[in-house]
């Protein structure tokens, strides 16, 4: 049983005591390589499962329950004993939902749904200003996006062309093919829907078109299986140097009683994006705000999308309301238009089975669209940090229609809501500004450390 308290400001939340369930992967530190890895998985009676990040390994053993309440000590004790073992842990699952709703030149391109995306095509200040980057010459050349999900359909024919193998890898059966597994309920359909956004392909009859259209599109198999802590900064840190934006529209239960955020291993994933990713410049994680408007849920206590490490998206509808769903919190940056109430329209993308759809809804909408705008500011100028990019997002959103009660001008003179962050993102100024930008001064963290008590 693992009951946690958190502080945040002065609010108490308490985590609601829940049995943990250990399942018979560790993941292991140690020096040596693979090969030292491999050898001392041998001698303790484990399989040597994969390599998490350098240094960091999945090990597996079969006389361990898949699934138990209870952690094995034994096992671990063995292994903690090696010399070249700095640090393990025995992998509990840890639940992540997936952040949909579900319900019962002239740029008029020859895609059939073209005109059906609002989002990108409506013009009079109420859409993202996306044909702007456009007729500035940029549609996502050069970059690379990758969708941390349930699979990308890498074959279907509005993705196929984009489709990155290098961007992708299938995390929940060690193997690098991302398809997703089908069923009568289409239940892995999530993956495919958020690739469309970023990078189906424009101009070929056939279905949408992607905000970054000619970026390539990786996709990374995760939720489909136990999500661990391995699992995670496996997805987190899939091939830094080559991927530089990491799409993600999952994190824990938006149930409004759940405290939950990054472990050890995606935690240090992160930091080595940050920091290592794109050749030091950083890599760029895209983050859905979440869906748990409705429970009283706060984006503030989802550790993802809290993260300074991270650009967290919020939503607003068709006619620039808060949606039913939306989470207010101070860690949203900014916004992009998704699905909202029975009469407003949702967004239009790629869907499984080679199809496409005209309902893909809530953040897991918002953050796709987000990435492709990001990719469209990176193919401006390659040379943003991590940082800069969020500076660019911040200095370049705007008010536009979005109605909110809680609008403030704060200390810089922008303005600023709970539900929409810094405002709706626009592709058309965030270009224009990376063309010409300077980067910010290394970042500085300063620390006051309390006693322990």
């Amino acid at each position: 049983m693992h009951c946690t308290t958190f502080i945040f400001g002065v609010i108490l939340f308490k985590v609601s005591c829940g049995i943990q369930h250990y399942t018979d992967q560790w993941a292991v530190h140690l020096t040596g390589g693979e090969r030292a890895a491999k050898d001392l998985a041998l001698r303790h009676g484990f399989a040597y499962v994969s390599e998490i990040m350098p240094d960091y390994y999945t090990f597996q053993h079969r006389k361990v329950a898949k699934r138990s309440v209870y952690s094995s000590s034994f096992y671990h004790k063995t292994l903690e004993q090696e010399s070249n073992v700095h640090w393990l842990e025995q992998q509990v699952i840890k639940k992540r939902v997936k952040r949909d709703i579900y319900f019962p030149h002239n740029y008029e391109f020859n895609d059939p749904k073209w005109s059906r995306m609002w989002y990108l095509s409506r013009g009079g200040g109420l859409d993202m200003n996306v044909k702007s980057a456009w007729e500035q010459g940029l549609t996502g050349k050069g970059v690379i996006v990758t969708i941390l999900d349930d699979g990308i359909e890498k074959d279907h024919p509005d993705l196929m062309k984009n489709y990155d193998s290098q961007a992708s890898y299938d995390v929940n059966n060690h193997d690098p093919d991302p398809q997703p597994r089908y069923d009568y309920t289409n239940e892995n359909r999530h993956g495919t829907r958020c690739a469309g956004e970023v990078a189906a392909q424009a101009d070929n009859h056939m279905c949408s078109v992607g905000v970054a259209y000619n970026a390539k599109i990786g996709g990374v198999r995760m939720l489909d299986g136990d999500v661990t802590d391995s699992v995670e900064a496996t997805s987190l840190s899939l091939n830094q140097q080559h991927i530089q934006i990491y799409s993600a529209s999952w994190g824990p239960d938006d149930d409004g009683r759940t405290v939950d955020g990054p472990a050890t291993l995606a935690r240090k994933a992160f930091f080595d994006g940050i920091t290592k990713g794109r050749g030091g410049l950083g890599s760029i994680y895209v983050w859905a705000s979440g869906n748990g408007g409705r429970d009283g849920d706060s984006c503030n206590c989802d550790g993802y999308t809290n993260s300074i490490h991270t650009l967290s998206i919020s939503s607003a509808t068709e006619y620039g309301n808060i949606p039913w769903y939306s989470e207010a919190c101070s860690s949203t940056l900014a916004t992009t238009y998704s699905s909202g109430s029975g009469g407003e329209k949702q967004i239009v993308t790629t869907d499984l089975r080679k199809t496409c759809t005209e309902t893909h809804t809530g953040t897991s909408a918002s953050a796709p669209l987000a990435a492709g705008l990001v990719a469209l500011a990176l193919e401006a100028n390659p040379g943003l940090t991590w940082r800069d990019m969020q500076h660019i997002v911040v200095h370049t959103a705007k008010k536009a229609n979005l109605k909110a009660d809680d609008w403030v001008v704060n200390g810089v003179n922008r303005s600023v809501s709970h539900s929409f962050g810094y405002g709706l993102m626009d592709a058309g100024a965030m270009v224009r500004l990376a063309r010409n930008w300077t980067k910010v001064p290394p970042q500085h963290i300063c620390e006051i450390r309390s006693r322990d008590v």
